[in-house]
């Protein structure tokens, strides 16, 4: 139990310091939600001695994660959730399984695996891979702490496909929302794979449930030197996983993405990062999103 500090001292806040020793400081059961996205395993120099990501090992690198999101599980609600975005390394021609990697070790310190997601990204740079396909996504895992779990279905649902010009199923609306009118009745009668014709079940008035492949672009801030966080992301993670006013966590916080998404879908934030130059520019981001607004 940690009660050095009030959840006070973290909320609303952007935290410099090493993830691990932050998170040691912070209250238990504050987090309703965490939204965020690691350094991956040497692929880039964020300028930090204290970074994520330089570990000699694939190895030493999921021991470490594994280590933090033991403390984020600490300090989540037992209704909270983790949402982690993880891309893979290749080594030699070879790759690593890396999200996989970090998938299994974080289930070892209590998180419950709910769903693994594909990121689907449009704009993917180009590859000159010749002898395999070129990587355009990377997985979301999403996890909660316990059995019972805060989750919104409706805030995230998506436009039905069937009767849209995306749909493949043939014949029209006639048989919208008529019992029996469906294949069901006719040559695959008996079938027990079928819905029976239930559209008042199938389709939900305000969309399908969510998929599990999301097609959302990269985005880009001026001040950052690379493609950052999609705000787009973050927001279906931030809708479906905490309640109106909660807080939710990113022990990685970059260039602020996860804590800018959550204060403009009113929830509180807290975010972590061991990069001086970052969270100035996380702080910078949110005053100047604040005026704006």
């Amino acid at each position: 139990m940690k009660t050095g500090n009030s959840a006070t001292s973290f909320v609303d806040q952007i935290l410099c310091g090493d993830a691990l020793q932050v998170l040691q400081n912070a209250p238990d059961e504050i987090v309703d939600c965490t939204v965020t996205s690691p350094p991956y395993f040497q692929q880039r120099d964020y300028g930090s001695a204290e970074q994520v990501g330089n570990e000699s090992t694939v190895e030493e690198y999921v021991e470490r994660l594994q280590k933090i999101f033991a403390e984020v599980f600490r300090v989540t609600k037992s209704t909270g959730s983790l949402w982690i975005v993880l891309g893979d390394k290749y080594r030699d021609g070879e790759l690593l399984g890396v999200p996989w990697m970090v998938a299994f070790a974080l289930k070892e310190v209590g998180w419950k695996l709910r769903s693994d997601i594909i990121w689907q990204k449009p704009n993917a740079m180009p590859s000159s891979a010749k002898t395999r396909p070129t990587v355009d996504h990377e997985y979301v895992f999403f996890f909660t702490k316990s059995a019972k779990y805060y989750y919104d279905v409706d805030a995230i649902r998506e436009p039905h496909v069937t009767f849209s010009e995306q749909s493949r199923m043939k014949g029209g609306r006639n048989h919208f929302g008529k019992r029996g009118s469906t294949p069901e009745a006719g040559k695959n009668g008996g079938n027990v794979n079928l819905h029976d014709a239930r559209w008042d079940q199938a389709f939900h008035p305000k969309g399908r449930n969510k998929r599990t492949v999301w097609s959302i672009p990269l985005s880009k801030f001026r001040e950052a030197h690379f493609a950052v966080f999609p705000e787009k992301l973050v927001e279906t993670c931030v809708l479906a996983g905490s309640p109106p006013d909660g807080l939710v966590l990113d022990p990685f916080s970059g260039s602020g993405t996860t804590s800018l998404v959550a204060r403009r879908l009113q929830r509180h934030f807290v975010g972590i990062d061991c990069s001086h130059e970052y969270c100035g520019m996380a702080r910078k981001r949110l005053q100047l999103d604040q005026t704006d607004n």
